[in-house]
């Protein structure tokens, strides 16, 4: 198979995860927009970024499209994830990905700088517990530079809107199922192709034995999601000296932080 030829097979594969997840969050790209902006808007079009809890490197993708003066670490402990990722930025010197578990106390040190100008992070950190998403938050203080920033976009449900939630639900859950109905993919199926392409089975089987077998029903980390004061007061917490929410929908928001 020619560079060329892997490179593509790859790109498919990082197409098929932003449809996938697309299924889940429309808004996505929105949200992709608003954390690029404040970017640009703090620490200029030049950013050296860490993609944290990268997956596949969707973050990176549309940093590196949007700012081609751009460099990006992704970091992630996720093996087919990461054979993705790798894949679909080889050859590409602005973009570098790491195997590393947030919730190991030295992950920091396989990080190829001591300090980003800013750190990025979509729909991935709501599977740690708030301690421990706590201690991460002091950690990454420590990775942003002064004057740097941080944003998380993630699920950050507000339990004291119940009307409003489960009419979001219900209507969520509505249009899920007519796209399913016309061919889209959920998370369970998704990975079951992963496991499908011969050139990612043994990847999906280190994941399955590291994280968990995804095609299994199990809890994904929204039953101890925590809203966006939380965060807020937590990164306050950790020593940013502004957090505020800069984006919203019914379930989800992202937070951004100053150093």
């Amino acid at each position: 198979m020619t560079e060329t030829v892997a490179v593509s097979h790859w790109r498919a594969w990082q197409e098929s995860w932003d449809r996938q997840q697309e299924w889940y969050l429309p808004d996505r790209e929105e949200r992709f927009r608003v954390m690029l902006d404040a970017v640009e808007a703090v620490v200029g079009p030049e950013p050296r970024v860490l993609d944290l809890a990268c997956g596949t490197g969707s973050v990176t993708d549309r940093l590196l499209r949007r700012f081609p003066g751009a460099e990006s670490t992704g970091v992630d402990l996720d093996p087919a994830l990461l054979t993705i990722a790798r894949g679909s930025f080889a050859g590409e010197s602005r973009a570098r990905f790491v195997t590393a578990d947030l919730r190991d106390p030295d992950w920091p040190e396989k990080l190829p700088h001591a300090t980003y100008d800013a750190v990025l992070t979509s729909t991935a950190l709501h599977w740690l517990t708030a301690d421990r998403l706590r201690v991460l938050y002091r950690q990454l203080h420590g990775v942003v530079r002064d004057g740097g920033l941080f944003v998380n976009a993630d699920h950050m449900p507000d339990g004291s809107t119940p009307r409003l939630n489960e009419a979001e639900r219900a209507f969520r859950h509505a249009r899920q199922q007519r796209a399913r109905a016309e061919g889209a993919l959920d998370w369970a199926d998704w990975w079951r192709s992963v496991t499908e392409d011969p050139l990612l089975a043994d990847a999906a089987a280190e994941r399955f034995a590291i994280l968990g077998n995804p095609l299994l029903p199990g809890d994904h980390g929204e039953d101890q999601a925590q809203p966006p004061a939380w965060h807020v007061t937590a990164l306050r917490e950790a020593g940013f000296a502004e957090a505020r929410p800069v984006w919203c929908s019914v379930t989800d928001a992202a937070v951004l932080a100053l150093k």
